[in-house]
């Protein structure tokens, strides 16, 4: 009974601490739907240019604030220092493998919310990539088999169920979300935490690969923060719209938040 409730703290603990670290590069960083932030309509509220009400906007702002700085002065540092540690090519095959770790995760998802051809694809991808692909190492699945990424988290199953968004959040050391999908957010990291470690109890390990999964994701984005800030206006609407579209984009299950963000930039680049 000792032994669980130990073991149960820590898992909390370990999930704080990757919540934490997620806070270093928000999805919506990492894949920003194709927002034209270049054109003065990007910045100009239309009807439905906001899905979700943010009557907390002056809290939100406030944590806003306090994310850019931990940003700017601890976590893009280490992440750059990480950088020139391993090159590009390593960290990518790091990032597919965890990727690959929590397909278990999506496939749940995928059931929960009826996508049963969606589900087939994960759990193929899975077994493929975790034999063929050297423990998930590389995606074999989606280079040789034509089996592209599936996204499905717990904040679109409730959706799904017909749950509401609730408000929109800036929430500490993880950024952009609403309250139902950092709700979603919460239970896929409960669902990933067994999973990730059936090999050890020790929390350090953990720990540590939590961290570098985490510093390691955040080496792949080095510059897309400071690019969006650098074209906004206001960088706290634009880290919001840009969250929207990059829900409106994460829709279509097939798109990895990788592509999203190449897509993102091809716009940007255009004159």
């Amino acid at each position: 009974m000792i032994k669980s409730s130990r073991f149960f703290f820590r898992s909390m603990v370990l999930f704080v601490m990757a919540v934490i670290l997620l806070g270093s590069v928000p999805p919506v960083i990492a894949g920003q739907g194709g927002a034209d932030f270049l054109s003065d309509e990007f910045y100009t509220d239309q009807p439905g240019s906001v899905e979700t009400a943010d009557p907390l906007e002056s809290l939100n702002r406030v944590v806003f604030t306090f994310n850019d700085r931990m940003y700017t002065w601890v976590l893009e540092p280490v992440a750059r220092g990480y950088s020139h540690v391993l090159p590009s090519d390593i960290r990518s095959c790091f990032s597919t493998f965890f990727r690959n770790l929590l397909e278990p995760v999506r496939f749940i998802n995928t059931l929960l919310q009826g996508r049963f051809a969606d589900s087939r694809t994960v759990l193929v991808r899975f077994l493929i990539n975790s034999t063929c692909g050297i423990y998930g190492f590389a995606d074999v699945a989606a280079r040789e088999f034509n089996f592209p990424p599936v996204e499905a988290t717990l904040g679109q199953t409730l959706a799904t169920w017909g749950v509401g968004d609730g408000c929109y959040l800036v929430v500490p050391l993880y950024g952009s979300s609403t309250l139902r999908d950092f709700v979603g957010v919460v239970g896929d990291g409960f669902g990933m935490t067994p999973y990730y470690y059936p090999w050890t109890r020790d929390f350090g390990v953990m720990a540590g690969v939590y961290l570098g999964k985490e510093t390691n994701r955040l080496s792949l984005h080095l510059g897309d923060y400071e690019e969006l800030k650098k074209l906004s206006f206001d960088p706290y609407v634009a880290l919001r719209d840009a969250y929207f579209q990059y829900r409106r984009k994460q829709r279509q299950h097939s798109t990895s938040p990788e592509t999203l963000w190449e897509s993102g930039r091809s716009d940007l680049s255009k004159p």
